[in-house]
């Protein structure tokens, strides 16, 4: 078979292309470049030392290094400029999530629409035949029924399923996904022992290590920091430099410590409570994709996550319309409008939508 990897210049792609050769695949290495070169990406300052985000100026360096690992490993390596397609989709959607003060994840609407859809689709029009493209994801998909199913990858600590769960049944049925059934600790144990320098490399820890401000180009705009009662208790220069749940940096005096609980953009104002305060156990997701079936047509009970690295939660979900109505079994805290939530059934990811609001 003829396998497209997506290589991110990392210890999990790289291993996934060593993987996929030993198994007797014919394989090609291809990296996207997503950052652009005009505009707003000549006036980024980032800190001298980062710890490898996924956005940022320093992913020639990647590129660079998913270059060496396909000559050691053997195989082609192709570079394609998605810049203008990530700037057009992933970027705009993060600033106007941001500036409606919503809290966005730049990286599942990434993995959805550029990684697995854009980038297989240039390398296509670019002359290169393949049967299916594969990513070093810690994730599994599944056959059943005449479906094609999403699954949790078998360590816990690792599953990246949360990330993927926008994916269409068309993306499922061109897709492999080698690393589900291993540990981290057992991929890099794999590329020691075939001597890949990226080894030890460590992990991407966001989207993005700068100022958000500098990719949201926007001005200052002063509004007032209040109490649930609406007393103003301080002065702020944008809503979108808080988030939900956010404790340090509010810049407010208090004897017991005070949270963002709500984020109002009709009004410029950020409130901000106890912490008893940003516990809540409801809310409206829309935006749905579903996997395990085409729609969801009666309300069902299941488990939910609102953060990658969240243990499941038991919920109820209550389809209506073009929307769900969720209950959390108990209280959640700091759920933010513009996250997503994931649902689950044991190990088969049911799909998910975005938190449009919270009670």
């Amino acid at each position: 078979m003829r396998i497209l990897v997506g290589m991110s210049g990392g210890v999990d792609s790289s291993t996934t292309a060593l993987l996929l050769k030993e198994r007797g695949h014919e394989v090609i290495g291809a990296t996207m470049a997503i950052w652009g070169k005009e505009g707003v990406y000549n006036k980024i300052r980032l800190p001298k030392k980062t710890h490898g985000a996924c956005f940022g100026p320093d992913e020639k360096e990647d590129i660079e290094t998913a270059r060496k690992v396909c000559k050691q490993i053997g195989i082609e390596f192709h570079v394609f400029d998605c810049a203008k397609q990530y700037e057009e989709i992933v970027l705009k959607n993060f600033k106007s999530e941001y500036l409606a003060g919503r809290t966005p994840n730049p990286c599942i609407w990434c993995n959805s629409l550029i990684k697995f859809d854009v980038l297989p689709h240039i390398a296509k029009l670019n002359g290169i035949e393949f049967d299916k493209f594969a990513t070093g994801h810690y994730a599994r998909v599944d056959f059943e029924n005449g479906r094609y199913l999403l699954k949790c990858g078998i360590n816990p600590h690792k599953d990246q399923s949360y990330f993927l769960y926008r994916l269409k049944q068309e993306q499922l049925a061109n897709i492999m996904l080698p690393l589900g059934g291993y540990t981290k600790e057992e991929i890099r144990q794999i590329a020691k022992s075939y001597g890949l320098e990226v080894a030890d490399k460590p992990d991407s820890q966001d989207f993005y290590e700068g100022d958000y401000n500098e990719l949201l180009e926007i001005e200052p705009k002063l509004g007032n920091i209040i109490d649930e009662n609406g007393k103003i208790l301080g002065k702020h220069m944008g809503i979108w430099n808080y988030t939900i749940g956010q404790r340090k940096g509010i810049g407010i005096s208090s004897t017991e410590a005070l949270y963002v609980t709500e984020l109002r953009k009709e009004t410029n104002e950020v409130v901000v409570g106890f912490k008893y305060k940003t516990f809540k156990d409801k809310l409206t997701a829309t935006k749905l994709n579903w996997i395990a079936f085409n729609n969801l047509d009666k309300k069902i009970k299941c488990t939910a996550k609102i953060r990658s690295s969240q243990k499941p939660q038991e919920v109820t979900v209550t389809p209506f319309a073009d929307e769900v109505k969720v209950r959390f079994e108990n209280m959640q805290k700091s759920i933010a409008p513009g996250q997503s939530i994931v649902f689950y059934d044991n190990d088969i990811v049911l799909g998910g939508g975005i938190i449009d609001e919270v009670e």
